[in-house]
């Protein structure tokens, strides 16, 4: 079993809402931004990559729990598990905490795409391998 990937965020102002508290929809985007970072720094495979191919990962399921709020200048870690490989789909866990307090809990779909067609692709053997042996 593999530990998953790890990325730290720092919580900017561009991330709050006047209260100094991270605004929830800006969790969407660090959430995304994790997805992306694992694809490159796992795979060495950019979503730019994927594009230029002519394949994205659009996010198609997203559950959420926002469990303890987070402030001005914290620092997130975000912790990524794949789940489940399906054909098309993959099924991601996703949590941050700031030192040993969860903030979010996400549960994420990613399913590959041909970008002209919009149509599901199936997961590429090399890229499905990754996914097996760095899940649970």
């Amino acid at each position: 079993m593999n530990e998953g990937f790890t990325s730290r965020r720092k919580v900017r102002f561009e991330h709050c809402d006047p209260a100094g508290i991270v605004f929830y929809p800006r969790y969407l985007e660090m959430i995304n931004a994790v997805v992306e970072d694992w694809f490159d720094d796992t795979m060495g495979i950019g979503f730019n990559q994927l594009v230029e191919s002519g394949r994205g990962v659009p996010t198609v399921s997203l559950e959420t729990e926002f469990n303890a709020p987070s402030r001005l200048g914290e620092s997130l870690t975000f912790h990524l598990v794949p789940q489940t490989v399906g054909r098309t789909s993959l099924k991601l866990d996703i949590t941050a905490t700031c030192i040993d307090q969860r903030r979010l809990t996400a549960q994420v779909t990613l399913v590959l795409i041909d970008l002209t067609t919009g149509r599901p692709l199936p997961w590429p053997d090399a890229m499905r391998q990754h996914f097996l042996l760095n899940g649970t």
